[in-house]
């Protein structure tokens, strides 16, 4: 008769059956399954079917009793940090509870904790769309974080002399897992502390898939270096139809600066588009940037003045609002969020003008990271004036400099557009930086594809979240999770009465769980509203 340590199956200890699911899953008993006479014998129903196979048997247990001394070291290592992650995360997470139950006063590094770690990171899950591409990185991550989890319950109890009866996948509703079975009776015949380090060997895996994929994402550079440059500039890889860029960019340009800034990376570019936005937001009126261009006064004069509509400033399509600042301007300035009130915006002082008619005069202002010049002096001439956008209510003017090669272009093209240029874009920011697809790594031969970088860096990212998932939900003391498990045998471990030990155990569990249940009632509102 065999036990199966993992999602969906149970090992028993004793007279008592402790079940420990690895995954996200509901109780197994809840899922229809049906009992057959073989162990290999695969399920299936409507909502869940799984693959057995003995075939890695063997080869497990063969390393297992190998390696059995090292191993032993490597998972008493583990079990001291699964015990330590199971107090830290019970404490953090009852403290959490408090605070939402307003028990206490928010502490501020706590709070800073686990709102960026828990709802900043899936933030950007919730509220923005996820394409089919993003559910197979996923779903591939979960099945290697799953399968880390349950070799290392294998390996731990292979280093003692356990026999595997199997190994499985299964998936329940959309759900991928994986689990191994063992032989109950020689379980029961171990080491208390033996059992602990079978128990903790998942957690302890999922932390050591943690720093593998972190370090492996801080040498990707190096390990792809023969083949990608990495660090010089940003590679669009796509361009939505929907996206605002789509008639200006196309898949194999070079974005090298945002709105004056150096970008080289991805993440360069989404921190430079969030500070921009940032930045626009401050102010819900009109107000006068100081990042302007030298404009010729006789091209001012020949400008007509805006319309003023509902008691705003109007120009005809495709021109936009400017008014000129005086030379000392651009040197007092010291904050982007300047508004009407420093620079009284009157219909004499606004005129309309092309966004594109800016781009090849000289640059003056104080916030443009490109240009170099004297404050004490004004960097425009006599016969030309500092003209700057008016910025309206959530709505971003930003320089996007890209290049491209010369033979990808259209013959109706001019030629700064055949080997790139500098463009304007109008609009959302934070939108107009997520609708294209970029890389930091660019290949150094043509024939190489540009999409290998992409794809391990998704993958390596995701495994690192899901893995983190596990191995924070397998240290809680909760039904169903590892961490009910490794607490009951851990009071065990102390002198403590029969009576005392249960009451311990299923109070600690009983308020565990309640308690995760609130806080993923608190994660539901959030996503909702």
């Amino acid at each position: 008769m065999a036990a199966e340590a993992a999602g969906g199956g149970h090992i028993q200890v004793g007279r008592r059956i402790i079940r420990r699911p690895t995954t996200l899953l509901p109780r197994p008993t809840l899922l229809p399954l049906r009992r057959v006479p073989s162990p290999l014998a695969n399920s299936i129903s409507c909502w869940y079917c799984d693959y057995k196979t003995s075939f890695f048997n063997e080869p497990i247990f063969h390393f297992g009793r190998k390696y059995s001394r090292w191993l032993k070291i490597w998972f008493s290592i583990g079990m001291g940090f699964s015990l330590t992650t199971l107090i830290g995360v019970t404490m953090i997470v009852l403290m959490e509870s408090a605070r939402v139950l307003n028990l206490y006063n928010e502490i501020p590094w706590l709070s800073n904790i686990l709102n960026g770690s828990i709802l900043g990171l899936y933030a950007p899950v919730v509220k923005y769309s996820i394409s089919m591409a993003d559910v197979g990185y996923m779903c591939v991550s979960t099945i290697i974080s799953v399968s880390v989890h349950e070799l290392g319950h294998a390996l731990a109890a292979t280093s003692e002399g356990i026999q595997i009866e199997y190994a499985a996948v299964f998936l329940a509703v959309l759900f991928p897992g994986a689990l191994v079975a063992f032989n109950h009776e020689l379980l029961e015949m171990v080491p208390r502390v033996a059992t602990l380090r079978i128990y903790c060997a998942g957690i302890w895996h999922n932390a050591a898939l943690c720093v593998v994929c972190a370090l492996t994402l801080f040498l990707l550079p190096f390990i792809l270096y023969p083949l990608y440059l990495h660090g010089e500039s940003l590679m669009v890889l796509d361009v939505s139809r929907e996206s605002p860029l789509y008639n200006y960019l196309a898949p194999g340009d070079l974005i090298t600066k945002l709105d004056g800034k150096r970008v080289r990376n991805s993440r360069e570019w989404m921190d430079t588009a969030y500070l921009l936005d940032k930045q626009i937001f401050q102010t819900t009126n009109h107000y006068v940037s100081n990042k302007g261009y030298c404009v010729p006064n006789l091209e001012i004069a020949e400008t007509k003045n805006p319309e003023i509509v509902d008691n705003e400033f109007k120009c005809p399509n495709e021109l936009t609002l400017f008014t000129t600042i005086p030379c000392d301007r651009s040197s007092t300035m010291n904050d982007s969020s300047s508004n009407a009130s420093d620079h009284q915006l009157t219909r004499e002082h606004v005129y309309c003008f092309p966004a594109k008619g800016v781009l090849g005069e000289k640059k003056c202002g104080d916030r443009w990271d490109d240009i170099v010049k004297d404050n004490s002096t004004c960097l425009c001439t006599e016969n030309e004036s500092c003209s700057t956008p008016i910025y309206m209510p959530g709505v971003a003017w930003v320089e996007i400099t890209f290049s491209r090669p010369c033979s990808s272009y259209n013959d109706s093209g001019s030629e700064e557009n055949r080997c790139g240029g500098t463009f304007v874009f109008i609009g959302d920011m934070m939108s107009m930086a997520r609708s294209i697809w970029l890389t930091g790594y660019l290949p150094r031969w043509s024939y190489i594809g540009a999409l290998i970088p992409v794809v391990v860096e998704k993958l390596l990212v995701n495994s690192f979240h899901v893995s983190l998932m596990l191995a924070l939900l397998n240290s809680l003391p909760m039904y169903y999770l590892d961490g009910e498990s490794i607490l009951e045998v851990a009071l065990c471990c102390l002198s403590l009465t029969p009576r005392i030990r249960e009451a311990v155990l299923r109070s600690s569990l009983l308020t565990g769980t309640l308690v995760c249940c609130l806080l993923l009632l608190r994660f539901i509102l959030f996503v909702i509203l």
